[in-house]
């Protein structure tokens, strides 16, 4: 596939708040975004995400490291060839930033001015622009008068204005309703497939990464510390922050008081690791092949890339060894334990009976 975006060793410093001091927004990133992908960069507040999304478009210039965009050395191109790459990459932000005093279609044609169109030719793009984003009715209105939806509609028309090779998404969905939410990434998931935009999503939401990316970047204090495909990374955090994000939309194993009171409820408790390579239904046939009784008492499968991703918790009716033996045969393929909760586990080190260990599996 083709690199459209590369950062080698990048680099970002800012004054700091006193005198002599500097902060390093984005510190030494390395990384690649082929042609046709979605892309989510994901962190909290100040990991370095908006810094660099605007080092792509040359709205900030790096002071380490080389970034080069659809062929254009970012670092060291003069405003002319800034003014071009910025043509063809295209801009949606988190609040907007509509003119207030145009309509929706003068919003739209004012980034077609600027590159230069002629006034037919802006007509005709700005109605079919306003009908791919599904509000073609709305031509006429002013900002003040639609609803958040509409108006990051608007903010997509005026990004595709000039048919961009890439588009970027500064927090394009935080401002949002759930619902609306959806809708902007039905859109986003569209303008992809259809028209073959590469897009490069900065958020802080890690179910935006999970409904709509194939890549993703985990960055933390201006550094990448996960990135890759994104069901990988899903599946094989290699970050604390990763698997904090992660767990959050990936259900994982009870613990504390629910463990607890799953564990009042008798038998053993076994949890499985659900993926691409081991179903719900081969872990069944585990099952089956031991002739044990079980019932799912904790746990989902998320759809992550298209694929299943998740943990469930059996409740086994059969006796510690048979347990135990059946989480021996499952780690041959997945991660599996047995669990039992905490206060039980002191009782188990000292000495005295437990129907089942803390945990079996890595």
């Amino acid at each position: 596939m083709t690199t459209v975006v590369e950062f080698d060793n990048v680099s970002k410093v800012f004054p700091g708040p006193k005198k002599g001091q500097q902060v390093k927004a984005v510190d030494e990133v390395s990384l690649k975004v082929e042609a046709g992908s979605i892309v989510g960069v994901i962190g909290y507040s100040g990991a370095g995400k908006s810094t660099l999304v605007r080092l792509i478009n040359g709205l900030e210039k790096n002071t380490g490291g080389s970034i080069r965009v659809l062929g254009t050395d970012v670092g060291t191109a003069s405003e002319s060839e800034l003014r071009a790459l910025r043509e063809r990459v295209g801009m949606i932000f988190q609040q907007f930033n509509l003119f207030t005093s145009r309509t929706v279609r003068g919003n739209v044609e004012y980034a077609l001015k600027l590159s230069g169109w002629n006034k037919a030719k802006i007509a005709e793009r700005v109605d079919e622009l306003l009908k791919f984003v599904g509000i073609s009715d709305k031509a006429g209105e002013y900002p003040r008068r639609l609803s958040g939806g509409q108006k990051q509609r608007v903010g997509i028309a005026r990004a595709l204005a000039t048919s961009p090779e890439i588009l970027l998404a500064d927090e394009a969905t935080s401002a949002l309703d759930p619902q609306t939410t959806v809708e902007v990434l039905e859109l986003l998931r569209q303008i992809n497939q259809e028209l073959g935009t590469t897009i490069i999503i900065i958020t802080h939401q890690i179910s935006i990464v999970h409904e709509l990316c194939d890549q993703v970047v985990v960055m933390e204090n201006g550094r990448v510390v996960d990135s890759g495909e994104a069901y990988e990374v899903f599946a094989n955090p290699s970050s604390e922050l990763t698997e904090r994000l992660v767990s959050s939309v990936v259900q994982g194993a009870p613990q504390g008081r629910t463990l607890t009171q799953l564990a009042a409820g008798g038998g053993q408790l076994l949890s499985v690791d659900i993926n691409a390579e081991v179903t719900g239904e081969e872990v069944a046939s585990v099952f089956r092949g031991h002739g044990i009784e079980r019932s799912v008492v904790f746990g989902g499968i998320t759809d992550v890339a298209g694929r299943p991703l998740g943990t469930l918790t059996y409740r086994l009716l059969t006796d510690q060894a048979t347990a135990e033996a059946i989480a021996d045969e499952l780690q041959q393929t997945t991660k599996a334990r047995v669990l039992v909760p905490e206060e039980l586990s002191v009782i188990t080190n000292s000495g005295l009976n437990n129907p089942a260990r803390v945990e079996k599996g890595n």
